[in-house]
């Protein structure tokens, strides 16, 4: 059964910094990283968590991180495995805990197309280009693009939105052999997932992924293809020239966007049904995806 959203937790003794969806806290040589149901838009974070959301997140992660066989953070998901202080209720972060290698992150999100969507759409409109990338004249909103491109934006602390920067800046800031690393990097994860997907009927439009160092060696941080972090359209639904129904949070943004909000003021709490719906395609996009059935149905 679904259960109460979770919109922060606490954890007496250990330091915490609360982000848009994740808790992290430092423990010990590792970071422990809690997905609360906290749900994001236009720059806010709502009043309203989604149930279980982090849950899911925390899943799908879990899956790709093994799917993908790419060096991550990732150490575990079990709870009773993790050398929690005295006194924490585990069961209130079942599911939704990852215990984590502590990394340096690289601060750029590497963002990878498939499809002309988002704001790569917007910025296709005014420029025929996308972060720098020119692209093919005549192209129609969710358009299949020739090949996947990479198109790295800085990270936002807080909001949704982060900058969407050229190749030429991320070389500026992190250096050429490091940006040609994470663009290979990342462009090959996302065809190995786009590959998962469509055997899911499922398309992966785009994705982002977050990078760090441990040892020198890079790794895959933070969270793997989860509809967050990524754009997933069902297969049997696709149709060019239009926006496309996605296995997100497209629920609570078209409400917001129908309803009186201004959104310079704090949003509104969610009605009951954009709630259940926004879980279901969560759930679903699970399912789907791991061919499990989700544990707190």
């Amino acid at each position: 059964m679904p259960t109460a959203p979770i919109l922060q937790t606490e954890l007496p003794g250990l330091p915490v910094r609360h982000g848009k969806v994740r808790d992290v806290y430092e423990l010990d040589e590792h970071l422990l990283l809690v997905a609360t149901d906290r749900i994001s838009a236009f720059d806010w974070i709502l009043p309203t968590g989604i149930p279980d959301k982090g849950r899911v997140l925390t899943g799908l992660s879990q899956f790709w991180f093994g799917y993908l066989q790419t060096p991550h953070h990732l150490i575990t998901s079990d709870v009773d495995q993790m050398p929690l202080p005295e006194g924490v209720d585990r069961e209130r972060l079942r599911g939704r805990s990852m215990l984590a290698r502590r990394a340096q992150v690289v601060p750029i999100e590497c963002v990878v197309r498939g499809y002309l969507a988002g704001s790569g759409w917007t910025e296709y409109q005014q420029s025929g280009e996308v972060c720098g990338v020119q692209l093919p004249a005549g192209l129609v909103e969710s358009d299949r693009l020739p090949e996947p491109i990479f198109t790295p934006a800085t990270k936002a602390e807080q909001g949704d939105h982060d900058e969407n920067i050229s190749f030429d800046r991320m070389v500026s800031e992190v250096g050429t052999e490091l940006a040609e690393e994470l663009r290979r990097r990342s462009i090959d994860l996302y065809q190995r997932g786009v590959m998962h997907a469509e055997s899911c009927g499922l398309l992966l439009a785009d994705t982002k992924f977050e990078f760090g160092r441990v040892d020198e060696e890079l790794i895959l941080i933070d969270e793997a293809l989860t509809p967050d972090s990524s754009r997933f359209w069902p297969a049997d639904h696709y149709e060019p020239g239009r926006s496309q129904s996605s296995f997100d949070k497209q629920f609570v943004r078209d409400w917001l966007l129908a309803s009186d909000w201004d959104r310079d003021s704090q949003p509104p709490e969610l009605p009951e049904e954009i709630i259940t719906r926004t879980r279901e395609k969560y759930v679903e996009a699970f399912e789907r995806i791991t061919s499990a059935e989700f544990a707190w149905k």
